[in-house]
């Protein structure tokens, strides 16, 4: 391969810093990213994903909704 030791020297790296580790299971690695998160992240997580898709919800809940009750008006 043409740039080998700079492939190797990534993989290193990215092993180093944040890559698989394979001896750790499942459990031990989602006790280390809730220990990352702080305790009110996730309250801010679910408020802004509240804000992003309940509107479109609304939207595309009274586009139905207007569709839905065309026949009753063109009657």
């Amino acid at each position: 391969m043409l740039f080998q030791k700079k492939v190797d020297r990534a993989m290193d790296y990215a092993h180093e810093t944040g890559g698989h580790d394979p001896d750790k299971d499942q459990e031990e690695r989602e006790e280390d990213i809730r220990k990352e998160v702080e305790k009110g992240d996730t309250l801010a997580m679910i408020l802004s994903a509240l804000i992003v898709i309940l509107p479109v919800a609304v939207v595309v809940l009274l586009l139905l909704a207007l569709f839905g009750a065309l026949p009753l008006f063109l009657d």
